[in-house]
């Protein structure tokens, strides 16, 4: 993909994300060490690698369910689709009876269990909120590629089954038990919190979409998911998670405090400005990663100038050392997500592969006057997209026998349908 544009920091933004994300991508085939960790600095023994990409930190030879969840859009866009479906089908397959129907936390490149993070069927590592995005996350990629296997595929489609039917709730504190949230950090003793419900409900909105991709009713689905939310707002009243005598926990939590927002459960305007003071200040995380969730929080709610203020301190801080060691730029999620943060946040796209459809929604901030964007990968084909301001978009359809039904939409809620054949540019104005 190229970004070209007027503003100079966009387009050395987008440049340095594509490449250093590129940089973590192993081919399939490729040889190399097996259960890397700061104990074992050269492993185990060598294996031959899945396609796949790092996904977690740098210094450890594999790839984390949370981490591959988040980097999973941005691979897809650098071209990355082989690995996606690989690296998915390995956390999915690991959901054994043995494990509870839970996903192993981490692989090495080949494949097989990350040491550190596995010590046995019933100890190792996992959170609550990656069980249900994995679901989220086929949906999404099959939206990306209109890969079928992501509908039928066994492997795929038994993950998703008997995830949705776990509970929200931890086995433990610790995350070696399971922990509750995605914030291990806190050591707070969560039986439940918000960032598992917000997941489980956008898994099961995942469930009704994959569910009718294969031509069978959604509705239960999209009722269970119904049902959590009016359980969050009849009975949460402000928590972010519940300990295990059923105590409310209020405050500041980060990641079970803005994924609420992220997955659609919460919209109030005041709590994401809580979220945006909290994160820019006292609340602020050490770990970069944790970051990188809030421009897709504040995107979702149209709130793209906070997004953008949140993707430059990200790209500007690319350069300090990582808590972990290393420099935050050598973790592999501040690339992959700013590349679709680019495509996904500030050009609004959504695709629909299966139907050889997508949308667009300019959410430049004003300081960026016009950004446009080639070789974005959408199905069987590729679109360029330009926007100019909120005012015009421009979709070149680089494919040469996809024709895309292309909805323009713009900041004013007006929209435009145009069907755009195979090396057509076609230009949609607001109104």
């Amino acid at each position: 993909m190229q970004l070209d544009s007027g503003h100079d920091e966009l387009v050395a933004m987008f440049a340095w994300a594509r490449d250093r994300a590129l940089r973590w991508a192993h081919p399939g085939g490729t040889r190399g060490p097996v259960n890397v960790d700061e104990r074992r600095p050269h492993g185990t023994g060598e294996g031959v690698y899945l396609p796949s990409y790092w996904a977690g930190y740098a210094h450890r030879s594999g790839f984390y369910a949370r981490d591959f969840v988040h980097q999973a859009a941005g691979a897809h866009l650098l071209g990355l689709a082989e690995a996606n479906l690989a690296m998915l089908r390995c956390f999915a397959a690991s959901a054994t009876e043995e494990h509870g129907h839970r996903p192993v936390w981490a692989f090495n490149f080949d494949g097989s269990y990350l040491s550190i993070d596995y010590r046995g069927p019933d100890e190792f590592v996992r959170e609550v909120p990656a069980v249900f995005e994995l679901v989220e996350c086929v949906a999404a990629l099959y939206r990306w590629t209109g890969e079928r296997a992501y509908v039928h595929d066994p492997v795929l489609r038994d993950y998703c089954s008997n995830a949705i039917a776990l509970p929200a709730t931890s086995r433990g504190v610790g995350i070696f038990e399971g922990a509750a949230s995605y914030n291990e950090l806190s050591g707070e003793p969560l039986a439940v919190a918000g960032d598992g419900i917000a997941a489980q409900y956008a898994a099961h909105l995942a469930m009704a979409e994959l569910a009718r991709a294969r031509g069978e009713g959604g509705g239960r689905f999209e009722a269970r998911a119904a049902e959590l939310r009016r359980h969050y707002e009849q009975e949460w009243n402000g928590a972010r998670g519940f300990t295990f005598d059923g105590r409310p926990v209020t405050g500041w939590g980060a990641e079970n405090s803005w994924f609420m927002p992220l997955k659609g459960l919460r919209d109030d305007p005041a709590y994401l400005d809580y979220i945006d003071a909290q994160a820019s200040g006292p609340g602020r995380p050490e770990n970069v990663e944790s970051w990188t969730y809030l421009p897709d929080v504040f995107f979702r709610h149209g709130r793209q100038e906070t997004a953008w203020r949140w993707m430059r301190e990200i790209f500007h801080a690319r350069t300090a050392p990582h808590v972990a060691g290393g420099l935050n730029g050598d973790y592999p999620e501040v690339s992959f997500t700013l590349v679709s943060q680019v495509v996904e946040g500030l050009l609004g796209i959504r695709p629909d592969a299966p139907g050889n459809a997508l949308s667009t929604l300019s959410r430049l901030p004003a300081e960026i006057r016009w950004a446009a964007v080639s070789g974005i990968p959408i199905g069987q084909g590729s679109v360029a997209v330009r926007h100019d301001g909120g005012q015009a978009t421009t979709l070149t359809n680089l494919s040469d026998r996809v024709t895309y039904r292309w909805t323009a939409r713009f900041p004013d809620g007006s929209a435009t349908t145009r069907q755009v054949p195979p090396g057509a540019t076609l230009t949609a104005e607001r109104r």
